[in-house]
């Protein structure tokens, strides 16, 4: 696909649009925009719009749409698979000036929202009125949930109550063609038509810019209870995990941890909470929530029981609240304490959760083969295992090139051989098209740039992403 600069008249026009104020193309924004948290990768955009109605970004892609001019919307900027980088250069599309809370229906435990409200704020906002929604990544303090849409977002408490697709009930959508549409409805069932709403969520930006989402709500559970199981051996961590489920448990979040990961957080953080043995090699954050704290204490014990099974140390119990945020706190900030100690690659691989151990296993030997080192962490309930991949020794040739490409592609050809698949949360983006073709047939492949080709005919959208 060619696509064309944007010109003079053009510059003018999108000025009408937004305001002069709204239109930035100075070199420190265009660098500012060009990036977001995949490893160190930059694509400078012409401009940086920043749209506040649905009508102002229909405008903007009717001219893209008409002359060529490539598109990228972009969130908060916190993604790890290159989703929102401007690769073709074009417009990045900002939608920070979405921000807005439109309505909390508590009668109906629904809310309509603007993507760029961001989840933690919008998290606290629906508790404040006793409600819940659920989906928390680890980046849940900054990022948009407009992202979050795109990439279908997880985080710990997905495990028990699913992810970003689980909630969303309705979506205002412009087409990049500059259509604006509904998706679905706000009612909790809906059987009509195709389901075009689920096919937003997820698709990256590729299909069309959400500027309004209605999500659905839980009542907020009144209580938790959380603990830390250190485990001397990697495997029985990851094999403990189906064994809770089979028992009859579903934690509201169980998340793993392997040593140099809780140990770089804890030196990172400058945190003391947890002493870590020589001979430990893993730990699950294991969190039960309810309304009812006699019942959960119970399950708790149960719990512990099982772990107890296991070649355990002594099992760390949160007996307050800043115990507990403590605690959380090193687990969201594993990402950040891996990549200020070294160069690394992040996987977002996803199994069925028995599957954890043999997953761990084939990681640790591919990375005995191509000799590099990995650290293991994330939502072992639910299978979703992030892998970071640490560069050590290997020359930079190596690094960048078709080397460590391939020893990711035995990565996920593991995940695929174990019934997974490549991206439980992350999305696909830029870093992991190259290896679609290792969960998906070339039929289904072509279904997808089918689907792609009808919304977008002309490639503008988010180009480059998901298929190349």
């Amino acid at each position: 696909m060619i696509y064309n600069k944007i010109s003079p008249l053009i510059i003018k026009q999108l000025q009408q649009i937004v305001g002069e104020t709204y239109l930035k193309f100075d070199s420190e924004t265009l660098s500012n925009y060009g990036h977001d948290e995949t490893e160190k990768l930059l694509f400078l955009p012409e401009a940086v719009l920043k749209p506040r109605t649905a009508k102002e970004i229909s405008e903007i892609l009717i001219i893209a749409n008409k002359e060529s001019i490539p598109v990228t919307p972009r969130g908060a900027g916190t993604g790890l698979s290159g989703g929102a980088l401007p690769i073709h250069g074009g417009i990045v599309l900002s939608m920070e000036r979405f921000n807005e809370i439109l309505e909390i229906d508590i009668r109906n435990l629904q809310a309509s929202v603007e993507p760029g409200v961001i989840n933690e704020a919008f998290q606290n906002a629906v508790k404040e009125l006793g409600l819940f929604y659920p989906p928390d990544p680890a980046s849940k303090g900054s990022c948009f949930l407009g992202g979050n849409v795109a990439e279908s977002s997880g985080g710990p408490k997905c495990v028990k109550y699913g992810t970003t697709k689980d909630y969303i009930l309705n979506l205002e959508v412009v087409l990049p063609t500059g259509e604006i549409i509904y998706t679905g409805a706000n009612t909790l069932k809906n059987s009509t038509g195709y389901n075009l709403t689920q096919l937003m969520v997820g698709s990256e930006g590729t299909l069309g810019i959400v500027t309004k989402i209605i999500v659905k709500l839980l009542p907020y559970p009144k209580h938790n209870l959380l603990m830390l199981v250190p485990f001397r051996i990697l495997d029985e961590a990851c094999a403990a995990v189906s064994e809770v489920f089979r028992a009859g448990f579903i934690p509201s979040a169980m998340e793993l941890m392997d040593r140099d990961a809780l140990d770089w957080v804890s030196r990172y953080t400058e945190s003391s909470v947890v002493k870590l043995e020589d001979d430990i090699q893993a730990h699950l954050l294991i969190e039960t929530d309810g309304n009812d704290l006699e019942v959960l204490m119970k399950e708790m014990e149960s719990v512990s029981e099982l772990m107890a099974g296991y070649n355990v140390a002594d099992i760390l119990f949160a007996d307050s609240e800043s115990q507990k945020q403590e605690l959380w706190k090193l687990r969201r900030k594993i990402n950040e304490a891996v990549k200020a100690n070294a160069v690394s690659k992040e996987l977002d691989t996803v199994v069925p959760r028995a599957e954890l151990p043999k997953l761990v296993k084939g990681v640790k030997q591919v990375g005995e083969k191509y000799k590099f080192k990995s650290v293991c962490y994330g939502h072992a309930g639910d299978g979703n295992l992030h892998i970071r991949i640490i560069k050590t020794d290997l020359t930079d040739e190596q690094w960048n090139g078709k080397y460590i490409k391939d020893a990711i592609a035995e990565i996920f050809t593991i995940c695929k051989k174990l019934n997974g698949t490549i991206s439980g949360e992350h999305g696909i983006g830029l870093i992991q098209q190259d290896y679609m073709g290792i969960v998906f047939s070339e039929k289904a492949l072509e279904i997808q740039k089918g689907i792609k080709l009808l919304f977008d005919p002309k490639a503008i959208l988010n180009p480059g992403k998901m298929f190349g």
